[in-house]
C-alpha cells in the first residue's frame, strides 16, 4: 500500500522505471538518491542538459467583428496597441481595474507603445471602451469549457507533449522534472497588496533576453528559428537552467528544478534540519534575549526586543526589498516609529503593541499583541524624542542581528525562526484540533485549520478570489440537493419499516438494510459537503500554499498521519476512491517533499 500511495503522488502521464526507495533495497544502508554521490563544495552538478524555456505563443489578432471604442466610436488599433488593450480588457471584471494606481500605470505604459497617430486620439482612459473585447474573451473561455470530451483530451495531449519535451532535464545522469519551464506571458503587472507598480506592462520575454545554463559536454538548447540566446553559460555552482531580467522591477527570473528534485529537496531538507536544531537551543536563546532587555547597552536592548518580535510574531528581519522596488515595505529591523502604537491597556489586555506597516510584497501587516512588560518599557524608551519617520531600532541592522544569531547557533538566521515557529505551530495545532472520531473530511478540515494558524502567524494573506461567491453558491446548491435526497431517503426508510411491520418477510427486512445503508452514505456525503463549505469560507483570504511549500517540515505531517492509523486505512483502494486519497495526501503532506518524507517515515 505504501509504495502505491507514494508513486501516485509523484506525477502521472510520464513513463518511468519503477523506483524503489534505497532504504528498502536489499543491502542498502542509505535512504535514497537524495544522499547519493557528493560533489565538491560549491559544485551543484557535473552534467546538465535541457531544451531551454518554452516561450509564450505570439499574439493572435482580434476578429474583425470585435471592436475597441474610443469616445463612443470604433477605432482600429495597431497590433501592438491592440494586444496591450486585450490585457486590460481581460481584467475588466477584476477589482484591480477599479484601482486608480492600476489605471494610471496601465495607461501610461500603453501610450508609450501606441503609434503617434493613436497617441493623438487616445488621451483619456475613461473614454476607452473595452467591453466588446472583454466579452469576446469571456465567450471564448466559456466555449473552451464547453468543448466535448474528445477535444479536451486533444488539448491535454498537446500540453502533455510540451511538458514531456520541455519539462524535464538530465542532471548527473538522472531525469529530473523542471518546475517552471514556461516563460511568463506578457500582461499587466498585478503585484501583491497595494503595490505601487500594479498595472505596468510586463513585456514579452524573447530568446535574446535569456541566458542559458548547461554543461559543456551537453547538447546546447537551440533557440527558436531566427533568434539567438543572450548568452550561454556553463556554471555548475548554480542550480538555475535559464534566466532573464524582467522589466517591471528589473529583477532576475529563473527557470529552476521542480521542488521534488534532488537539489531542491536537499536544500529544503537542510533548512528543516537547521530549524530542528534550533528546537534544542531556543530556550537558551530566549533566556538570553530576555536578560538583554535590561542591558546597559542600547544596542543590545534593541537587538533583544527585535529578536523577541521575530520569535514571537514570526516577523521577517527586514531590508529584503527586491532591486528596483519602490514600495515602502519594511521588516522588523527597519520598522519606524510610525509603524507601532503603544497601549498600556487595550481590550482588556495590558502592554499592547499595535503594528501597522507594509511587509514583503506590499502585504499589510496589522496586529495587536500583548507583550512582556520589559518589552513595552523598552519600546517607550526607543520611541522617546523621535519623529514618526525615525527608525525604531536605530542601533540595529539585519547584518548585526544575523551575525549575533550565527554566534548563538551555527546556521541560525531570522528566517530559521520563521521556519521553526511555523512548524512548531503546525505540530501544536494538529495535536489540539484533531479529533480521533472525525471522518477523513473532518481530519482534513483540522489539518487545514492548523495550516491556517501558520498562515496567519506568517501573514500569508490573499485577496478573496473573484470566483469565490459563485463557487460557494454552487457548493450550497449541492448541499441543498443533498439535503433533499436525505429527506427522501428518510421517507423511503420509514416506508420500508412500515412495510416490514406488515409483512415480516425477509425481502422487506433486506430492503430496510439497503435503505439504511443509503441513508448513512447520504449523511456522510452531506457532512463532507458541509466541511468543504466551512473550509472554503475560512480560507477565502488566507493563502495556505506558501506555508505548506516553504515553512512546514513535512515530517510533522507524516508523523500526524502515522499516528492517525485510521486515515491510512481509509486510503486503501477498497475503502475510498483514488482521487480522495490523493486529495487528502497532497493537502496534508504536499507533493513537494513527499518522496523524502515518506521514505524517512518508512525507515522509522
Amino acid at each position: 500500500m505504501y509504495w502505491r500511495l507514494t508513486t501516485s503522488l509523484l506525477g502521472r502521464g510520464v513513463p518511468r522505471p519503477r523506483m524503489i526507495p534505497t532504504g528498502l533495497r536489499a543491502g542498502s544502508g542509505g535512504c535514497s538518491r537524495w544522499e547519493e554521490e557528493k560533489t565538491a563544495d560549491g559544485v551543484k552538478w557535473t552534467q546538465l542538459e535541457h531544451r531551454g524555456p518554452y516561450f509564450a505563443p505570439l499574439y493572435e489578432p482580434l476578429p474583425d467583428d470585435v471592436q475597441f471604442y474610443y469616445d463612443g466610436k470604433p477605432l482600429k488599433l495597431s497590433l501592438a496597441t491592440e494586444e496591450i488593450a486585450t490585457f486590460y480588457a481581460k481584467m475588466l471584471d477584476h477589482e484591480y481595474t477599479t484601482k486608480e494606481i492600476f489605471q494610471n500605470n496601465f495607461f501610461n505604459d500603453w501610450r508609450k507603445e501606441m503609434t503617434p497617430q493613436e497617441q493623438k486620439i487616445i488621451k483619456h482612459l475613461d473614454k476607452c471602451d473595452f467591453r466588446e473585447i472583454h466579452k469576446y474573451f469571456v465567450d471564448k473561455n466559456e466555449a473552451r469549457k464547453a468543448l466535448p470530451k474528445e477535444e479536451k483530451q486533444k488539448l491535454k495531449e498537446a500540453a502533455d507533449k510540451i511538458q514531456e519535451e520541455y519539462g524535464y532535464c538530465i542532471l548527473d545522469g538522472h531525469r529530473e522534472k523542471i518546475g517552471n519551464f514556461k516563460t511568463e506571458p506578457p500582461g499587466l503587472f498585478r503585484g501583491r497588496g497595494d503595490h505601487p507598480k500594479m498595472g505596468m506592462l510586463k513585456k514579452r520575454i524573447m530568446p535574446e533576453d535569456v541566458i542559458i545554463n548547461c554543461s559543456k559536454d551537453s547538447k546546447i538548447p537551440e533557440p527558436p528559428a531566427g533568434h539567438k540566446w543572450k548568452e550561454v553559460r556553463f556554471d555548475n555552482t548554480v542550480t538555475w537552467l535559464a534566466s532573464w531580467t524582467e522589466n517591471i522591477q528589473n529583477s532576475l527570473k529563473y527557470i529552476m528544478l521542480n521542488p521534488s528534485s534532488k537539489l531542491k529537496g536537499e536544500k529544503d531538507w537542510q533548512k528543516y534540519e537547521v530549524a530542528r536544531k534550533l528546537k534544542d537551543v531556543v530556550h537558551k536563546i530566549r533566556a538570553q534575549y530576555q536578560a538583554d532587555w535590561k542591558s546597559k547597552e542600547m544596542k543590545k536592548r534593541q537587538r533583544a526586543v527585535a529578536l523577541y518580535f521575530i520569535d514571537k510574531l514570526a516577523l521577517r528581519a527586514g531590508n529584503e526589498k527586491e532591486e528596483g522596488e519602490t514600495a515602502d515595505t519594511v521588516g522588523c529591523c527597519s520598522l519606524r516609529v510610525e509603524h507601532i502604537k503603544l497601549h498600556p491597556k487595550l481590550d482588556g489586555q495590558e502592554h499592547v503593541v499595535e503594528f501597522d506597516f507594509l511587509g514583503k510584497d506590499s502585504i499589510r501587516y496589522y496586529n495587536k499583541v500583548s507583550v512582556e512588560k520589559p518589552v513595552f518599557k523598552n519600546l517607550q524608551l526607543f520611541m522617546k524624542n523621535k519623529d514618526p519617520g525615525d527608525d525604531l531600532f536605530d542601533r540595529l541592522t539585519t547584518v548585526i542581528l544575523n551575525k549575533h544569531l550565527q554566534n548563538l547557533m551555527n546556521g541560525l538566521t531570522a528566517k530559521v525562526f520563521r521556519t521553526y515557529n511555523a512548524s512548531i505551530t503546525l505540530q501544536e495545532q494538529l495535536k489540539a484540533l484533531t479529533n480521533p472520531e472525525d471522518s477523513v473530511a473532518g481530519k482534513l478540515l483540522s489539518y487545514n485549520r492548523a495550516n491556517r494558524a501558520v498562515a496567519i502567524l506568517c501573514n500569508h494573506q490573499r485577496s478573496t478570489p473573484k470566483t469565490f461567491e459563485k463557487s460557494m453558491q454552487n457548493l450550497q446548491s449541492k448541499i441543498d440537493a443533498k439535503k433533499q435526497q436525505l429527506e427522501e431517503a428518510e421517507k423511503e426508510l420509514k416506508k420500508a419499516e412500515d412495510e416490514f411491520e406488515e409483512t415480516k418477510d425477509a425481502k422487506a427486512e433486506a430492503n430496510i438494510r439497503k435503505k439504511k445503508k443509503l441513508l448513512e452514505r447520504l449523511k456522510e456525503q452531506l457532512a463532507k459537503l458541509n466541511v468543504q463549505a466551512t473550509d472554503k469560507e475560512e480560507n477565502k483570504q488566507i493563502a495556505l500554499g506558501t506555508s505548506k511549500l516553504n515553512y512546514l517540515d513535512p515530517r510533522i505531517s507524516i508523523a500526524w498521519l502515522k499516528e492517525k492509523e485510521q486515515i491510512l486505512l481509509k486510503w486503501k483502494p477498497s475503502r475510498i476512491p483514488h482521487q480522495g486519497r490523493q486529495e487528502m495526501a497532497l493537502s496534508a503532506c504536499r507533493d513537494k517533499f513527499w518522496r523524502l518524507s515518506f521514505q524517512r517515515f518508512l525507515q522509522h
